[in-house]
């Protein structure tokens, strides 16, 4: 069998256990999956690049084929210089679609021999997202059921110290 590669790139800002479920389905289908923390200085993160770095290599371990790594280019370049020619991308809901069908064309447009191939998670976790998860978090909700331990715990202290 051929050895197969992709890369699951984000903010994960924080890693919820959404992501978690997409690089478990990645992880069946590719021998090796490399997740990519977005550096993205456009998008203000509540957790710095090391944190979310961090935290990812901390949920990841133990995962066969997984590797934690981040970029501060294009997706595609960074596929190059990996020299990995797929990208998954988690959809949610029906409303992802629309906005990551955008970026699979405009990514075609700009390396037509890199693929995105789309997988959903879990439907109990189909509704999960980081920002919905921070938004309640900073009112102090119970979000163990959303995250891991160690995301929870780092996301009450950096809500707490603000």
């Amino acid at each position: 069998m051929n050895s197969t590669a992709a890369i699951y790139p984000g903010s994960f800002d924080p890693v919820t256990n959404g992501h978690l479920d997409i690089i478990q389905r990645a992880c069946r289908i590719f021998d090796r999956v490399v997740v990519a923390v977005a550096d993205n200085t456009t998008k203000k993160a509540l957790l710095t690049i090391d944190e979310r770095l961090d935290l990812l290599q901390k949920v990841t371990q133990g995962m066969r084929g997984v590797e934690v790594d981040s970029f501060d280019s294009l997706v595609v370049e960074y596929a190059r210089r990996k020299k990995i020619n797929v990208l998954i991308r988690g959809l949610r809901m029906t409303s992802d679609f629309d906005y990551e069908f955008q970026i699979a064309l405009t990514n075609r447009r700009l390396a037509e021999d890199i693929e995105t191939v789309f997988l959903m998670p879990s439907e109990h976790m189909s509704f999960v997202s980081s920002t919905l998860l921070k938004e309640v978090a900073s009112l102090d909700a119970d979000i163990s059921s959303f995250v891991p331990k160690v995301v929870e715990r780092k996301l009450k202290e950096r809500l707490q110290g603000r």
